[in-house]
């Protein structure tokens, strides 16, 4: 049988937005003159600190050039800040199109995110953001994914207990932290991969591109 959740919870980067673009990285990298992988490296190295808000941008920033033996300019700091935050504001395919399908179906929704302010910042303002009944950032809570107190958190305020709550997110670590709660989770690995296991888990709809890929199989 499958089960009807109260409400959808979804994580931000990988889910509801695209993988960084590597021309974006590119340009992080090229404003530091480091290679991709180093600047890869160093960029996730005190990442969560900044997600947590335990590092404002300039200390993340310049920690991370002087990792790299660089040191930076207000010029090379603010395009770091801006580039950065841009790189995370480039919509997934169909999934926040089904988030506003599922809000505007009845259901509870919610973004569950770790990410620094200026990200936050900066992708609140997109025009393709859908709307959200509650959104939790850890920049705000000073607690990250998968510290149980931020789900808490985000299941408080949407009003829904963890038994009726499905939690979609890119991390396996931040799934069984969910599910360690009574959340139920799902691994966002591709949009078909998911809204296939959707379908048989969960009574609720699923993206338009697994609808029309199932409704072409039936076909077959």
């Amino acid at each position: 049988m499958r089960i009807r959740p109260a409400a959808v919870v979804f994580d931000y980067g990988n889910v509801l937005s695209q993988s960084q673009p590597l021309p974006d990285v590119q340009a992080m990298a090229a404003i530091l003159d480091l290679p991709v992988p180093r600047f890869r490296e160093l960029y996730w190295h005190s990442r969560l600190a900044y997600d947590e808000a335990a590092l404002d941008p300039s200390t993340y920033w310049e920690n991370l050039a002087s990792s790299a033996s660089r040191h930076l300019t207000g010029a090379q700091l603010a395009a770091l800040i801006e580039t950065d935050s841009r790189s995370w504001s480039h919509p997934a395919p169909a999934v926040p199109e089904w988030a506003r399908q599922l809000h505007a179906s009845g259901l509870r929704t919610a973004i569950l995110s770790n990410m620094p302010v200026p990200v936050r910042e900066y992708i609140t303002r997109c025009p393709w953001l859908p709307a959200f009944h509650q959104r939790t950032f850890s920049c705000d809570l000073r607690i990250a994914k998968p510290a149980p107190e931020i789900f808490r958190h985000c299941i408080d305020a949407l009003g829904v207990p963890p038994s009726e709550t499905l939690f979609l997110d890119d991390r396996p670590e931040n799934i069984h932290a969910a599910q360690a709660l009574g959340i139920h989770g799902v691994v966002f690995t591709t949009l078909d991969e998911v809204a296939r296991e959707l379908d048989r888990r969960f009574d609720i709809p699923v993206p338009l591109t697994a609808t029309l890929d199932k409704r072409n199989e039936e076909n077959q």
